[in-house]
């Protein structure tokens, strides 16, 4: 089964993203080792960002350039974005190390030479479009063109703005696209969510959902899946404690363990819409209620409350039939403990 055919199965459990971001601290084996323990973890694949600085802004200090409030307070755009940047020429080793591990690798372009640096070195199986580029037409046209299944993160996007990038990724070509639920905060908290509009999401554009987290914790991420998160993308550190850029809001090895666990046992729990007895229902059915003879009773004697009771186990008749039983006269003697039958009293 393809990656992205795993996506879409509902029968599968949601896909887990480690999100890489630039928590390798410009430290290749950093790199890979993040990878190491996000296969080992179970997640089933790891996500880079390819850009530069400079094609993300420009070398400015000017105040409408600096970072206010958050993480990274009073930092610079640009010198954010260079410390933060994954070097391309990582891209390479990076996913032929992925694919040793047997995890998937791929990655966010910000613009349309990342696309084709991607697709020259790398040929990713499908790309992400950060919720910050929804908006940036040009760049989803390049990426469609690419006729690979996209993912966006939708993030503060309007459902205008939703529709056009969906409209702009059909037109050029995409033959999948993904949707993921995010709040483009990092951290992000949880009380903003709006996790409902999840459902909303997969309702109005009929297609596959998920959810870009940037929570600390995963209690947002287990909810996803309740409501049809078919992919579940978290940023990743080997140790919060070592300050990666983006540790403050990254799960360690142990806590996206967790988050592929429960996340399985959640889907698996699902099930499906109908209502009556499980599997594991079926086995307990012996000790519901019935009818039983509680006191000898002898042929042509009345059934009464005194002689006859509901009790466990079920072997006797349902407690439907109580009012329907009690006055009848038994057809035969009757020993105390004995599950009454429909044949025991004369009709």
């Amino acid at each position: 089964m393809s990656f992205i055919d795993r996506i879409c199965d509902l029968s599968q459990p949601p896909v887990i993203v480690a999100e890489l971001s630039g928590n390798h601290n410009q430290n290749l084996d950093t790199a890979k080792e993040l990878i190491r323990l996000a296969a080992e973890s179970g997640a089933d694949a790891v996500k880079l960002q390819t850009y530069t600085a400079d094609t993300l802004t420009l070398p400015s200090e000017q105040e409408e350039f600096i970072v206010r409030g958050g993480l990274w307070d009073g930092r610079s755009l640009h010198d954010l974005y260079q410390q933060a940047s994954t070097p391309w020429e990582w891209h390479k080793p990076l996913a032929e190390f992925a694919i040793q591990l047997g995890i998937q690798l791929f990655s966010t372009p910000f613009d349309e030479t990342a696309v084709d640096y991607l697709e020259e070195t790398i040929n990713p199986p499908l790309h992400k479009i950060s919720s910050f580029e929804v908006t940036h037409i040009p760049l989803l046209e390049k990426v469609a063109s690419t006729g690979k299944p996209v993912i966006i993160s939708t993030g503060m996007a309007t459902e205008a703005e939703i529709a056009a990038a969906v409209s702009t990724l059909e037109t050029y070509g995409c033959p999948q696209i993904i949707l993921l639920k995010c709040i483009s905060a990092y951290p992000a908290e949880p009380k903003d969510f709006n996790l409902k509009s999840l459902t909303t999401l997969a309702t109005r554009f009929l297609k596959p959902v998920g959810l870009s987290d940037h929570c600390l914790s995963n209690d947002i991420a287990i909810a996803s899946v309740v409501l049809g998160a078919r992919l579940i993308e978290k940023h990743f550190t080997n140790n919060r404690a070592a300050g990666g850029i983006d540790a403050g809001f990254s799960l360690e090895p142990i806590e996206l363990a967790d988050l592929v666990q429960r996340s399985r046992n959640i889907h698996k729990s699902l099930g499906n819409p109908k209502l009556g007895t499980t599997n594991q229902d079926e086995s307990q059915l012996q000790f519901r209620r019935s009818i039983y003879v509680s006191k000898q009773i002898l042929q042509g004697e009345p059934f009464t409350p005194e002689n006859l009771k509901i009790i466990r186990p079920s072997n006797g008749v349902p407690p439907k039939h109580w009012k329907e039983v009690l006055g009848k006269l038994a057809k035969r003697d009757l020993e105390t403990n004995t599950p009454l039958a429909k044949d025991d009293w004369i009709s």
